[in-house]
This record gives C-alpha cells, structure tokens and sequence, in this order.
C-alpha cells in the first residue's frame, strides 16, 4: 500500500459506494460502509488512534494537537464517501494520461469525449497526470478526492512534528449525494468548532455561499371516468400535472440560468387518471428568491386549473438546507484563513458561490460553522468526470497550510 494522494484515490474510486434515495436506512445501501472499513484501517495505519466506523456509515479521527498554545480551534475537515444515484459507480475503471498535451479526451469506446470547448479548465492542466474515467461509470472524485485529500494531509501533519498544529478532526459523511449527509452526525463526539468540506471544483476555490434549498410536491386530484363515457367529464390528472410541468418557464430552469440565479426544476411525475404527482426542488440564494418561486408554480397550477373545474391541488414545501453564508458572515477568521492557506499553497484565491449545497450548508446551521474548499474535480455527476494529480496535491499542501495558520494565529 502507497501512500500518495493519487494512490488513495486510485483505491478508493474502486469501492462502489452510490447512495440511495428510495433507501429509508442511514447509509442508504450498506456498501458505503465499506469504504469506510478501509479508511479507518488507513487511518490506524498511520498513526491515529481512534479512528472508528459508526453505526451510521460515518468515520471519526482525531489528528492531536502537537502545539503548547492553549487556545488554537479544533477544526474538522470533512468529505463524504457516497456517490450520486445520477450514474453507475460500479466496476469504475480510472484512466490515467500522463503529461496531459490538450486537447479533447475521449473517453475509451464508450463514445463520449470530454471536450476542452466545454472543459476549459483543461486548458490549465497541460502536462499534468488527468484521471479521467472509461466513459462508462462515475470517477467518484466527488468526493474521494477530497477524502483521499485529508488522509493524506493528516499524515505529513503526524509525521512532521515541525508543523505546529492544534486538535485536527476527521469526518467522512454518507448519503450526503441524497441530502442526508449529516443527519446523524454527532457534533458532541466531533467536538470540532469550525469546519472545512473538502468538495468543490476548481483549484484555488473557497466557496462560502450556497443555494437556499426546498422540496416542493403538488398533488394532484383529477375527474376519473370510463373513457368510453368520458365526454366532457374527464379531468385527467397525468395531462394536468404534465401541462403544469410544460409551463415552467425556461429563464426559472437549470438549463436556462447561471451565476446568482435560482430556479425551479422538475425531479419526478408520477400518477393515474385520478390523482397524480409533481417532485420538484427550488433553489435560490435568498429566502425572498424562493418565496417567489413557489409563488410562481401555484400560480401556473391554478391557471392550469381553471380549465379543469372539477380538478384540485395541494402544495406542499419542505426545507432542505439554507444558505450558510449567514452563518458564516458571523466567523470571517473561517474564509480569512482559507484564502491564506490557498495563497501559501501557491495559487490565486477564488471565492464563490455554490449552485447546491454541501454537508457545509447543514452543518453550519447546526452550530458547526464550515465553508467549502476546492478538492479539484470536474463535471460531478458524469461519465465525464475528471481530477488531475496536481490539483489534488495543491488540495493537499492547502489543508496542511490551514491547519498552520489557525495555530499561528491562536
């Protein structure tokens, strides 16, 4: 067993580890936890002692302190082990292309290329070593580049005394693909005070703002009848909920916005002539947006309605997460000393928002204060997934820096 950071990651993307959504139990599907049978033998093998795996899926490790001051924060570094239902995890193939010369990649027999017109990151990566997949499965960088990160930044920190430090948590998190990612976390075990997740895109990047989320449900009730004496009679509810869906504006979609704006996106439609239903997510970055935005969609379904007089629906919101840029606001040391670590790990610090959420989000209204640091991947969600060795490196040096900079400031 090597110990590099692309070693780790080599191993780690070969676990299958894709959550559930349908799944009720926390983790999702039990092979999570195998993953993290493997890192805690790692972590024990590297010196830190009470490494475990809990009931729920999640790891726990302690990097002690090995400085006299008092004071210095525990902070907590944290990725999540699972991979998005998006797309197949399994038997995940990496390719590794040395000394990368440009150009677009494809991506084995499988059809697919990644194209620098629509990657342009990799105009920054020439003569690197990109991993990319086989076009058939996820990479898994999200995020086992981030835990291959903090494995292995934990060990330069036990193994160099020189680099003065306090109290360093570990957690890697499950389901958190799923929206579940913290739900069972023990903040009292973790007595950790602020945090970092290691699980954004590109290198340079401290994101301290995501969306604010909700669930939205419509359900629908329609007119059943025979059809063969439906004659103006029949109120369908499937033409109901796909007419409503139909009228969702482009300009208020995923695929029609960017930058700051949020939108209303379609998950599911499901039902039968009498009744059926619309799953959709609304996100925006101020609770005003998303107030707005339902606002938007029981307006199309009552139009909808109108011509169906015998018809009805009921909306039903639910919060997923908020933005934790108000909590995080209210501890500017926690950016301030992210931006110092990137700008010591040799790069240009980027500060930016998130068009999602991350265990971040909820940790921080849970008391846990904790921006996102970039782990250096690409085209999440995708056969077209990509890292670079360097990259992750430079995630590497930016978590060692960190973990400098919060005990020379203590």
């Amino acid at each position: 067993m090597t110990d590099t950071v692309l070693d780790r990651f080599l191993r780690y993307v070969a676990i299958d580890t894709q959550a559930d959504p349908n799944s009720m139990s926390q983790p999702s599907t039990e092979k999570q936890k195998n993953l993290g049978r493997l890192l805690v033998e790692e972590l024990l093998a590297i010196g830190i002692s009470d490494a475990h795996l809990d009931e729920h899926g999640y790891v726990y490790a302690t990097v002690p302190a090995n400085t006299d001051k008092p004071d210095v924060p525990v902070i907590c570094f944290c990725s999540h082990m699972d991979t998005a239902p998006d797309f197949t995890g399994t038997d995940v193939r990496p390719k590794i292309i040395s000394n990368y010369a440009g150009g677009d990649i494809a991506l084995g027999n499988s059809g697919r290329v990644i194209r620098v017109a629509e990657h342009p990151e990799l105009d920054n990566q020439i003569g690197n070593e990109v991993v990319t997949t086989d076009g058939t499965t996820l990479l898994g960088a999200d995020d086992k580049a981030g835990i291959a990160e903090i494995v292995t930044a934990a060990e330069i920190l036990l193994k160099d005394q020189s680099i003065k430090h306090g109290t360093i948590r570990l957690l890697f998190t499950t389901d958190e693909e799923i929206g579940r990612g913290v739900d069972k976390v023990d903040l009292e075990k973790l007595g950790a005070r602020f945090a970092y997740t290691l699980d954004g895109e590109t290198a340079g990047t401290i994101e301290d703002e995501t969306f604010s989320a909700d669930a939205l449900t419509l359900e629908i009730t329609g007119v059943a009848m025979h059809p063969g004496f439906a004659k103006d009679r029949m109120e369908n509810a499937i033409k109901i909920a796909s007419t409503i869906v139909a009228r969702l504006p482009r300009d208020v979609s995923p695929e029609g916005t960017e930058g700051r704006d949020g939108f209303v996106h379609p998950v599911d439609i499901s039902g039968s002539m009498d009744s059926a239903t619309i799953q959709l997510i609304v996100r925006d970055f101020t609770e005003a947006g998303l107030v707005e935005k339902h606002k938007m969609v029981e307006d199309i379904a009552r139009s909808v309605l109108e011509t169906f007089p015998g018809s009805s629906f009921t909306a039903t919101r639910k919060e997923q997460y908020r933005n934790m840029k108000v909590v995080l606001d209210q501890h500017p040391e926690i950016v301030d000393n992210a931006v110092e670590a990137i700008r010591r790990a040799g790069m240009e610090p980027l500060r930016g928002s998130i068009r999602g959420g991350t265990d971040g989000s909820r940790l921080s209204f849970m008391g846990l204060p904790c921006p996102n640091i970039f782990a250096g991947g690409h085209a999440f969600h995708s056969p077209l997934e990509w890292i670079s060795r360097q990259d992750m490196e430079k995630a590497v040096k930016t978590v060692v820096e960190l973990a400098k900079i919060w005990e020379e400031r203590a």
